[in-house]
């Protein structure tokens, strides 16, 4: 699986024997066009609803089952985004010495159903402007959010 995750993506692996995570980030949306972002307890930085793809499970059911954990919400999926590796920060060394760079996939949508709440992990859910994003955002957050703000898409950094 990791030879087609990299040459599906044009990267090589950074250290050999590195294990690649797909991952995806959500951005959803309410009825005016505001995005939810969630402040994370474990860093106290902002980012967008998400997280790993387990195997076996498409994008678009792990972004509604991710918001759903998340943030109690029902979605539909809009469009992708773009997918994106930020390498230098995405590589993850574990204690154990195990290496993991993950490449995240993300996706637009809308809520279909249901109020915010908070989950166990998240400190806060807020809606926001794309004009007016709060200044504290999770570095792998920051290049999808700046491009979805200015209307770019498809970008993989």
């Amino acid at each position: 699986m990791n030879q087609t995750v990299q040459s599906m993506f044009g990267k090589k692996a950074a250290v050999a024997g590195t294990e690649i995570l797909l991952g995806v980030g959500v951005v959803v949306l309410n009825e005016s066009g505001w995005m939810l972002l969630e402040k994370r307890k474990d860093c106290g930085l902002w980012g967008l609803l998400g997280g790993k793809i387990e195997p076996g499970e498409s994008i678009a059911d792990a972004a509604v089952r991710e918001v759903r954990e998340e943030s109690g919400l029902t979605i539909e999926i809009v469009r992708l985004i773009g997918v994106y590796s930020e390498l230098a920060e995405r590589i993850v060394t574990f204690d154990n010495g195990d290496v993991r760079h993950r490449i995240d996939i993300i996706v637009e949508a809308k809520i279909i159903s249901g109020k915010p709440a908070c989950s166990q992990e998240s400190e806060r859910l807020e809606f926001f402007e794309a004009a007016s994003l709060p200044a504290e955002i999770c570095p792998p957050a920051k290049a999808p959010l700046e491009d979805y703000a200015n209307g770019r898409s498809g970008m993989i950094r």
